[in-house]
């Protein structure tokens, strides 16, 4: 704790800025959370989540949020920035973030405010320097380790910070939030590694669920409709035949120990998020304690999804539900008072961050091209040329050759999915997620949908026009080598 404590020490300082009345802002973001991962969704998991859900109870919870890349490095670089992954560069995940873009903390601390981030950061992967728009930086090299992580703050010395990641890095954040000064105002994201994998439970929580049953979803082995590049990865490190988690072992999905490892990897991804929610709490009563709760816009959210063994998939990157929705509580009276809680069922996307954190606070909110600022939403307003349909952009990574160049439009009711120079020809994708929300049945081959794909491939082409993604050159990524062994981190 002496190191926690002295690193600390430089980002505590007392402000002598004028008085502000511009609220503070909390940005918890989670890695690979999905959107039915938190209980305020009412979803039939046994996970429960209070801190998280007391956050839209008290505020606002948008029920349909979407990553516009469901990887990591890209969907972080499009939070901040309101950019998709082909405008602002960060493509894959071993892609340095380009010192000289527009991010909302940027313009806050341009604006007066005291910026801080604390956590994974993962743009670079072994950057671990101090980046433009934080007055305050503590992060790690790679993904970081939920034990023992080595960590560089501010630019200082590497040294282990032992213990659990999320206690460290929430006792990180809170020992700054309380050392702020309310004469200025301040932001902060906190990013948590949790719960991407291996996912490995602190001490408290590593027994819970372990009575749960946790059956295979039920599209896990329904492929027979699906494009080729379903079965390609059904051995691979992504797929639910490849080896999973630790375990390194092969499991067919009836063998005893195929099950049994299945579902360890399931409530040990419960387990972390536990770890969240408390951390979460913390936060809470930290701002509660100094006075500052309702003066802080309290921001919860995940980079994107993951499939746990849908579509015979343990991974992200795809265009499916579970991959590319994510949670997204918000709480902040100035929006909405937590007597009348809000619900927002428009689709809103980790684009609009950006421009919907800048405009709460009170500054200017052009400059975000991608993303729109949902605060009307938020408040209640009708809002008549809010977005129906969006884009989804994944590329080939060559680390990860298991999935496919994707581009993906999804409106309310459809998903319209196609692989532009795939490997070999991979037959497209349509679902009707009004009637089959699971996207068990892929409507591609159906004579009576022939209109409306030829139409929704149109909008796709449109919109990718409009996203400055066209000519699509659909990039391939050049990475750091050839495939990567089972070995190594997805």
């Amino acid at each position: 704790m002496a190191i926690l404590s002295a690193a600390l020490a430089v980002g505590c300082a007392e402000s002598t800025a004028p008085a502000s009345t511009r609220p503070n802002v909390v940005f918890v973001l989670t890695d690979d959370q999905r959107w039915d991962a938190i209980s305020l969704h009412g979803n039939s998991a046994p996970l429960e989540t209070p801190n998280i859900d007391r956050l839209g109870r008290e505020g606002v919870y948008f029920r349909n949020a979407f990553a516009t890349t469901a990887l990591c490095s890209p969907s972080r670089a499009s939070i901040l920035t309101g950019q998709y992954a082909h405008a602002h560069g960060v493509t894959n995940n071993f892609t340095e973030f380009p010192a000289d873009t527009r991010t909302w903390p940027l313009v806050l601390q341009q604006n007066g405010y005291e910026t801080a981030y604390v956590g994974k950061y993962h743009m670079g992967e072994n950057n671990d320097e101090p980046r433009p728009g934080f007055t305050y930086f503590a992060t790690h090299r790679a993904q970081g380790q939920y034990f023992d992580t080595e960590w560089r703050i501010n630019g200082g010395e590497r040294a282990v910070i032992p213990g659990y990641y999320t206690t460290v890095v929430t006792d990180l954040a809170e020992q700054w939030i309380r050392g702020r000064s309310t004469e200025k105002p301040w932001a902060i994201m906190i990013g948590h590694k949790a719960p991407h994998s291996f996912y490995l439970p602190e001490e408290k929580y590593k027994d819970r669920f372990a009575d749960v049953q946790v059956p295979y979803p039920a599209s896990a082995f329904m492929l027979e409709d699906k494009p080729g590049w379903y079965q390609d990865r059904l051995p691979t490190w992504h797929g639910i035949y490849g080896p999973l988690f630790d375990y390194r072992k092969q499991f067919p999905d009836s063998t005893p120990a195929g099950v049994a490892a299945f579902e360890e990897m399931v409530r040990s991804y419960w387990r972390t998020i536990l770890s969240v929610d408390d951390s979460v709490g913390r936060i809470y009563k930290a701002l509660e304690d100094i006075g500052q709760l309702d003066n802080t816009l309290f921001i919860f959210a995940s980079d994107h999804g993951i499939l746990n063994g849908e579509h015979g998939m343990i991974d992200k990157r795809t265009a499916h539900e579970p991959s590319i929705r994510i949670p997204l509580a918000v709480r902040y009276p100035g929006l909405t008072a937590a007597s009348a809680p809000r619900v927002v069922e428009r689709m809103v996307l980790t684009t609009d961050f950006a421009p919907s954190i800048v405009d709460i606070v009170g500054i200017n909110a052009d400059g975000f091209p991608h993303g729109r600022s949902w605060k009307p939403l938020a408040q209640g307003q009708t809002v008549a040329d809010w977005r129906t349909s969006y884009v989804y952009l994944y590329n080939y990574e060559r680390q990860f050759p298991y999935t496919p160049n994707v581009r993906a439009l999804r409106t309310d009711r459809w998903k319209y999915v196609r692989y532009p120079n795939a490997a070999r020809a991979h037959k497209s994708e349509l679902y009707d997620l009004q009637d089959d929300p699971g996207e068990f049945v892929n409507l591609i081959d159906d004579p009576r949908q022939r209109a409306r794909v030829a139409d929704l491939h149109l909008q796709l082409d449109r919109q990718l026009k409009v996203l400055g993604a066209w000519p699509d050159r659909m990039p391939v990524d050049e990475g750091i080598g050839q495939a990567l062994p089972d070995a190594a981190i997805r």
